[in-house]
């Protein structure tokens, strides 16, 4: 049975195919391919992807996505479908499925709503509830910068904090919308905002939110 993470890594895949190397993408001064080097190279050279949680590893960093993002467009894509090397932690399933679900529904959400006449995705249940569950668990640390208090909700009701304070803002959504919301995706993130008018502007204007 193919894994959450797969099937999200074959459609982010198929959208780059389809989109060209020169497309927009929701991450800011990245294009398509941009947007697949850093999939392939976070995949490939842990020692350079390390550079976005090192500050002095980032030279090498920016040097060794430049190389890749040179390589023709088409060895880019298929690299990112063909998916990781044997050595590599993410060819294990269980960490490709742990660190890659979301990481490929971000990124193929950022290619399909840099795109003019965009809808939202309807997901199936099994998945919501998979990407719901990670929001469990990496909430806080997401939603720590948040100006405010911060409470995500979906549509069953159910809830997790993403930040403590107060005043309080609630963000309703289904699960697809509130990772898009507290991944920095604010802007196209499908979700209804609940409190005191100033906290949400304050919540608004910041742009903090995410990793």
């Amino acid at each position: 049975m193919s894994t959450h993470a797969k099937r999200e890594r074959l459609l982010l895949a198929d959208l780059l195919e389809a989109a060209g190397p020169d497309a927009p993408t929701l991450c800011e001064g990245w294009l398509t391919r941009d947007l697949a080097a850093h999939v392939v190279v976070r995949e490939r050279r842990p020692d350079a992807a390390a550079a976005t949680l090192v500050p002095m590893l980032k030279e090498r960093g920016d040097r060794v996505l430049a190389e890749f993002s040179a390589k023709p467009y088409e060895e880019l894509v298929q690299l990112v479908r063909t998916g990781p090397p044997r050595f590599s932690p993410f060819a294990v399933k269980q960490v490709d499925e742990g660190a890659n679900t979301v990481e490929f529904y971000v990124h193929a959400e950022d290619v399909r709503r840099a795109q003019p006449h965009w809808s939202a995705r309807e997901l199936d249940p099994v998945f919501a509830d998979a990407l719901w569950s990670r929001l469990e668990r990496t909430a806080r640390l997401l939603g720590r910068k948040a100006p405010v208090g911060l409470v995500l909700r979906r549509p069953n009701g159910q809830t997790v904090v993403a930040h403590k304070g107060t005043p309080v803002v609630t963000v309703s959504g289904e699960p697809g919308e509130l990772v898009m919301y507290l991944f920095g995706r604010q802007a196209t993130a499908k979700v209804d905002l609940e409190g005191e008018p100033d906290a949400i502007e304050r919540l608004r204007e910041t742009k903090q939110l995410g990793i």
